[in-house]
């Protein structure tokens, strides 16, 4: 069992720094105090030497089980238990935000795919709420889920984030970071990290189109949509349909995504742009999913979740992620099966061909050349 964990932010750091230079002062406030936080937050669950809070906290029940509680604007986790599993809902809508979606995420992983909880065997769904103030972030730190309320205490006028449980991929996002923890443990920067953002996307959205029953070409593949409030030009954090055309807006940003390797962006930020280059394998899954058609969880997803818990590893690349989706199209479809050209399309359209040879340059290579190694740090 690890000892500590990587703390994972739903907002992309690029997004909070455009809001250090293009906000107003309560903005650049606001962004710079959750940037802050955060860093001590990853600081923080580096220093642990002990698991046994862990243990007790992550007990596994063999059953559904949710604990949410409030941190009442602070910091100390996890804060006070103000709602169990099968307690009437409460008057605070975000306790039931969390309650719920948490709930949601367990159904999919459950229903569809046989998982029982984040760790497959019962793991209890723990929740925090009212983390700090104006704190416009929501995390998965190894443990629980911890959740912002955006940006309430700014004048209308300024405000850019609603509360982040309001937002139901969200939550389904971030737990599924917890699932990758407990299977392929992708590293988190170069392009083992944009996998693991990309799987979080991938099955936050699915959660949401599970709830909403809508097929793949109905969904709107949004994620983080109703996220911004009606001051901010754009629908979401990202788009898996169109990598790049999530937002627009003055104060945010562009949305930085490509959605093909001819634009893939070799940086040394964001550990390697985790949340920016995850567009690539997020619009490979788009394809896949409305080539197939129906529903996106049954066999677009189901591809996904068998590559996720019994293919990946630590380090693997687009290139293998391709060629791993196919393989596991072909164990549960068939070898040439309708599922398997689909995986070979979606990757095909991002520019990656199942059987080729990872493009030239990527960022991992780079780093060896020039002797640098990238924090495995979540940001």
């Amino acid at each position: 069992m690890q000892t500590c964990h990587s703390v994972y932010c739903i907002t992309p750091p690029h997004m909070l720094q455009e809001i250090l230079r293009n906000g107003t002062a309560a903005q650049r406030d606001l962004a710079l105090r959750t940037i802050i936080s955060s860093e001590q937050m990853r600081g923080q669950r580096r220093a642990i030497k002990s698991v046994a809070a862990y243990i007790a906290r992550a007990a596994t029940t063999g059953n559904k089980e949710r604990i949410v509680y409030d941190a009442k604007n602070g910091s100390t986790l996890p804060g006070t238990a103000v709602r169990k599993e099968g307690d009437p809902a409460s008057t605070d809508p975000a306790v039931n935000e969390a309650y719920d979606g948490s709930g949601v995420t367990y159904d999919l992983y459950l229903d569809i795919y046989g998982r029982n909880s984040i760790d497959g065997n019962g793991f209890r769904l723990d929740s925090t709420v009212h983390y700090q103030k104006g704190y416009d972030n929501a995390f998965w730190d190894g443990k629980q889920m911890v959740y912002g309320d955006g940006d309430e205490d700014l004048p209308a006028s300024e405000r850019l984030f609603n509360r982040f449980t309001a937002v139901l991929d969200i939550i389904a996002h971030e737990l599924t970071h917890g699932v990758t923890q407990h299977e392929a443990n992708l590293a988190y920067w170069d392009q083992s990290g944009a996998l693991n953002e990309s799987m979080s996307d991938v099955f936050g959205s699915l959660v949401k189109q599970y709830q909403r029953k809508q097929t793949a070409g109905e969904a709107d593949w949004i994620i983080g949509e109703g996220l911004f409030t009606s001051n901010v030009m754009g629908i979401g954090i990202r788009s898996m349909k169109a990598p790049g055309t999530a937002y627009n807006d003055p104060v945010l940003g562009k949305d930085p995504q490509p959605g093909h390797m001819n634009d893939y962006v070799r940086t040394v930020e964001d550990n390697g742009g985790v949340h920016i280059n995850s567009g690539i394998p997020n619009r490979a899954f788009y394809v896949t999913a409305l080539e197939l058609g129906g529903y996106a969880w049954e066999k677009a997803g189901r591809i996904w979740y068998k590559t996720l818990t019994d293919k990946l590893q630590e380090r693997s690349t687009f290139q293998q992620a391709c060629d791993l989706t196919y393989e596991a199209a072909g164990d549960l479809f068939g070898a040439n099966s309708l599922e398997q050209q689909a995986v070979k399309k979606g990757w095909s359209e991002v520019g990656i061909s199942t059987g080729g040879e990872a493009p030239s340059g990527c960022l991992s290579t780079v780093m060896k050349v020039f002797g640098v190694k990238l924090q495995a740090e979540a940001s």
